[in-house]
Formats: C-alpha cells, structure tokens, sequence
C-alpha cells in the first residue's frame, strides 16, 4: 500500500477505535503529535492504539518503550507499519 493511502486510512481507523466522532481525517495532520498539544489522546487511547496495531496490521508492539517511538504522529505510524507489517 502506498504511504498516502496508509495514512489516510490510519486516520480513519484512529477516528474510529477511540471513537473521535467529531473529527475527520482532514482534521488530522500526518505530523501532528497524536499526544500532548496534539490530537490531545491520552494512555488510554495509546492502549487501544496497541490493539489497531495488532488487529489491523499484524503488528504486536509489547515494549512500553517502543510503543512511545510508534506512536508519535500518523506519519511515524505509517512508516512502522510498512516496515513491520504482517499483513
């Protein structure tokens, strides 16, 4: 899949596991942080942005540590997810 493509159906799938009803993918930046300042999520949604990862991509992310590297913005995400795919 080609890396717009991944992040446009990231933001989609990101509005629908923490069910952000209120955005759009549009309103998602690529490089915005998902955290903080951000998108504005907390632990929470980091935990349920593990189960995305694993449920979508195959992708099984346990180091707490790693987590914090993945998940920094839609961009990051992407390229994880095409290096680390299963799918």
């Amino acid at each position: 899949m080609e890396t717009t493509e991944l992040k446009e159906q990231l933001k989609r799938q990101i509005i629908q596991f923490l069910n952000l009803t209120d955005l759009t993918p549009v309103d998602i930046k690529d490089d915005e942080p998902l955290f903080g300042d951000g998108l504005g999520l907390d632990s929470i949604d980091s935990l349920e942005l593990i189960v995305l990862m694993k449920k979508e991509y195959g992708i099984d992310i346990r180091d707490p540590r790693e987590g914090r590297k993945v998940l920094v913005d839609v961009a990051t995400m992407a390229d994880y997810i095409q290096e680390h795919s299963k799918k």
